[in-house]
């Protein structure tokens, strides 16, 4: 536990020398962010748990495409959610009520840096 309070004291106090050394980057703005992640609630529209796969179904119900935030960036924080608190399978379905010919309605993978979810 030393070792890990030693270190996030280091990142605080040398963020400069931190970026540089991990991402190779020079830069003089740099902001020290509070490190307490607050999640506001969400609701999923439908959870069911399948025993016999012991995975979770997800599905969620869309009347439009656009969506704040963006669809597929919802979905991977659902994703997130769900494993942290059940820690299984977890297959996700959007459910589009109407129809549409919108691009978004037919994304199937969120690819942002080097994060991908399908």
């Amino acid at each position: 536990m030393a070792y890990d309070n030693t270190c996030k004291y280091i990142a605080e106090k040398y963020p400069q020398d931190i970026a540089r050394w991990l991402l190779s980057v020079e830069t003089g703005d740099i902001q020290v962010l509070k490190t307490e992640l607050n999640l506001e609630p969400i609701r999923a529209d439908s959870l069911t748990f399948l025993r016999v796969l012991s995975s979770i179904l997800h599905i969620e119900f869309q009347t439009l495409p656009s969506s704040t935030p963006p669809l597929p960036f919802r979905m991977l924080d659902y994703w997130v959610r769900l494993k942290r608190l059940y820690n299984c399978d977890v297959e996700q379905v959007v459910i589009f009520l109407k129809e549409t010919t919108s691009e978004v309605a037919f994304t199937e993978i969120y690819r942002e840096g080097s994060t991908t979810h399908q």
